[in-house]
């Protein structure tokens, strides 16, 4: 097969660049620049500054629109220059631009489909690699070449006659389809979770999810059938393997109805702040397969979605989001209860984030060998806030209400807090 001359020798190369032509057609280049820039900074300001944005990005050259429009114009800019030159740099800007054009559309929608993943970056290089080299082969002549050697390698699947290029193109289609399926899937779940909050998000991820699943499954079968593999030759195999792996992946099929299910009742949803096994923390994400939840401390948990269905999970933010905290302080025997009482609840009140009501409560929960026990309680609304640093300013505001009131520190024997009654005893 002939390679189109003369761009696929380096003679061809430099006569076609040395012709006076050239300078007319890095102007038009120029101007196409110009045009593409000016029509996305127009855009941009009628549309705003999402820096999420595929089309946009985070300047106004960084998103999709930019090339593709600057492709467009420079492929219109070919097709009339033509008519009454030969063009030279047009043939390599175009080859350029559509592998930018590539580039820039797959590692956009990856980065949006798939934010948190750490394989998106392996796969943007991988993207722009490709890109790349289909772009040489495309400018040297190359390409139809080896598409036409890949055409000679076949075998027989079925009823079916593959080749080697039947695969690339299955592929490349593939590969396409599915971008555009996970462009579509994106802007959808940004337009389902744009307002949505508690509750209404965690329906709406999970529709979001559907919606992505399925898109990729159409994508998918129809670049299949695009490239012309007939589905149904591969239909027998398709059984053995779905028997095989069914057996293989029954705990991560189950992750994936726990978290449906999960999605469904709503027995759990994004910022409730519940209790797994022994690690306690926030909802933050809620998948298809597992459950993120973070703690105060800022480690972050993921649980498979299937313990919890079966396990025993407390959600201290089902029903009610006011929860009870407590705190013990041990005074010598000698101390008035009713006072110590009176000054605890004092004390939890001083904090704004304790509420009033159900008020701070302290009950005398024991007399011990070393003193009195008492148990201090109050409530919070809050527990997205901490609840290390809250006990912490109750436990301060209690000894130094307690001093303030004569009653001082005194050795912790069993780990409490523990005060000493003041040389004069108080009255029982």
């Amino acid at each position: 097969m002939n390679t189109p001359a003369p761009m696929h020798d380096l003679e061809g190369w430099l006569g076609a660049f040395t012709q006076p032509t050239v300078l007319v057609e890095l102007l038009t280049l120029a101007l196409c620049v110009a045009i593409a820039w000016g029509l996305v900074r127009l855009l941009r300001q009628a549309f705003g500054r999402d820096e999420r944005s595929i089309w946009f990005g985070r300047k106004d050259m960084d998103g999709v629109l930019f090339p593709l429009a600057l492709l467009c114009l420079g492929f219109a800019a070919r097709t009339g220059l033509s008519h009454s030159m030969n063009v030279a740099v047009f043939k390599v800007a175009v080859p350029v631009l559509v592998a930018l054009v590539a580039i820039r559309t797959g590692v956009k929608v990856l980065q949006v489909a798939f934010s948190q993943a750490r394989w998106v970056r392996a796969l943007e290089q991988t993207i722009s690699w490709l890109a790349w080299l289909a772009m040489v082969l495309w400018v040297s002549g190359l390409l139809p070449v080896i598409l036409n050697e890949l055409d000679q390698i076949g075998w027989k699947v079925g009823s079916s006659h593959l080749t080697a290029r039947n695969i690339l193109e299955g592929l490349v289609t593939a590969g396409v389809a599915l971008i555009l399926m996970l462009w579509v899937s994106a802007a959808i779940e940004a337009r389902l979770l744009r307002t949505a909050t508690g509750a209404e998000l965690s329906v709406r991820k999970a529709i979001s999810n559907a919606i992505r699943v399925l898109l990729l499954f159409l994508g998918l079968v129809f670049a299949l059938s695009a490239v012309g593999i007939d589905l149904t030759a591969l239909s027998f195999l398709g059984g053995a393997l779905g028997v095989g792996i069914g057996f293989g992946m029954q705990k991560l099929a189950a992750n994936y109805v726990s978290g449906f299910v999960i999605l469904a009742e709503r027995s759990l949803r994004i910022g409730d702040h519940v209790r797994v096994e022994d690690f306690e923390g926030t909802i933050t994400e809620i998948n298809a397969r597992y459950t993120v939840v973070r703690a105060p401390t800022g480690r972050e948990s993921i649980v498979p979605n299937e313990i919890l269905i079966s396990n025993r999970v407390e959600n201290l933010s089902l029903a009610d989001p006011v929860v009870a905290q407590s705190t013990k302080v041990v005074v010598a025997t000698a101390s008035d209860p009713l006072v110590v009482m009176d000054l605890l609840q004092q004390a939890a009140a001083s904090q704004a984030r304790v509420l009033a009501q159900p008020a701070p409560s302290a009950q005398l929960s024991q007399l011990a060998a070393d003193g009195l026990e008492f148990t201090l309680v109050y409530w919070i609304n809050d527990l997205q806030n901490g609840q290390g640093n809250l006990r912490s300013d109750v436990n301060l505001a209690v000894l130094q209400t307690l001093r303030a009131h004569g009653i001082e520190i005194a050795s912790a024997p069993r780990g409490a807090a523990v005060v000493s009654a003041p040389s004069a005893p108080l009255q029982l």
